[in-house]
């Protein structure tokens, strides 16, 4: 039998790593499957919690610039949003992985299960310019330990207890620091189903607040200038940031539901000095043109 080759349209190409970062592993470490896991229907989350719009922060919060339409779903190419003097940070420009021959989009007519059948690390947005990479999370595959990371000491437990039960197939991340200081980090959890991906959001208790704290959180609400107009389509994001008084660190963060995928972006600002919201909400619109 001759192996299948990736289908590979003119237009698409894989993104390239960061500077710095070794390279990926041919093959996921699985992540173990409970025997007794079972799906469950999804539920529903009560309260979607407002969206920015990728057409708001294209066309000049914070300053002037080109405007790129990356809120059209046809497109393929996303752009960085670099524009000089308004704080964004300066990203490669993207493109969407080649598919495996005969694989649809997640969101396509032909994919009703909504399944991210691109390699997961090709999903994961590259650092902007001037990032020093994270040593741990290179953009490859990642231990269900490394994801625990995120969370406080005292909830990681809890939540292993919840992956065990949604049995992710695996866990994709990126990592790096700016010259201010700001650390992002992007995880990306790809599930055997969407009712596992959903289910895995409601269990973090996200929604209409941010669910199980973060590492080096204390009291998260609901991000106000989070937009609801023109999100993307299929895509649902619940975004958060560290109200004051807050500690030694100031963090953002926002979970968003793709189809199979779950990703937690983060990003954290040291020395009581609050993260910026600009480079935070590009890095989330982009990551989530890329998952949709």
């Amino acid at each position: 039998m001759t192996p299948e080759k990736d289908e590979a349209p003119p237009a698409l190409a894989p993104h390239p790593l960061p500077e710095g970062a070794p390279p990926l592993p041919d093959a996921p470490p699985l992540v173990p499957v409970a025997a007794d896991a079972a799906p469950r229907p999804p539920r529903r989350v009560l309260r979607a919690v407002a969206r920015w719009t990728a057409a708001a922060l294209a066309f000049g919060v914070l300053g002037t610039g080109t405007a790129f339409g990356i809120a059209s779903l046809e497109r393929t190419d996303v752009p960085g949003l670099a524009t000089e003097g308004d704080g964004r940070w300066d990203y490669p420009e993207l493109s969407l992985p080649p598919l495996p021959v005969g694989s649809p989009r997640p969101f396509s007519p032909g994919n009703p299960a909504e399944i991210h059948h691109a390699d997961l690390r090709e999903l994961l947005l590259p650092a902007p310019a001037g990032a020093k990479p994270d040593k741990k999370l290179t953009g490859g595959w990642i231990s269900t330990e490394t994801f625990l990371d995120a969370y406080r000491e005292q909830d990681r437990r809890s939540v292993a207890q919840l992956l065990k039960d949604a049995a992710p197939r695996h866990i994709a991340a990126r990592g790096w620091t700016m010259p201010d200081g700001t650390t992002s980090r992007i995880y990306l959890v790809r599930f055997n189903s969407t009712a596992f991906a959903s289910r895995m959001i409601d269990d973090l208790n996200v929604g209409s607040s941010a669910g199980t704290p973060l590492a080096r959180t204390d009291t998260t609400d609901i991000d106000a200038t989070w937009g609801s107009a023109n999100d993307l389509e299929n895509l649902s994001s619940f975004v958060f940031a560290e109200q004051a008084p807050f500690g030694a660190e100031h963090v953002r963060q926002a979970y968003t539901l793709a189809g199979d995928t779950m990703a937690l972006v983060v990003h954290e600002r040291p020395g009581k000095r609050e993260t910026a919201l600009i480079p935070f909400q590009q890095t989330l619109i982009l990551q989530n043109q890329l998952l949709a």
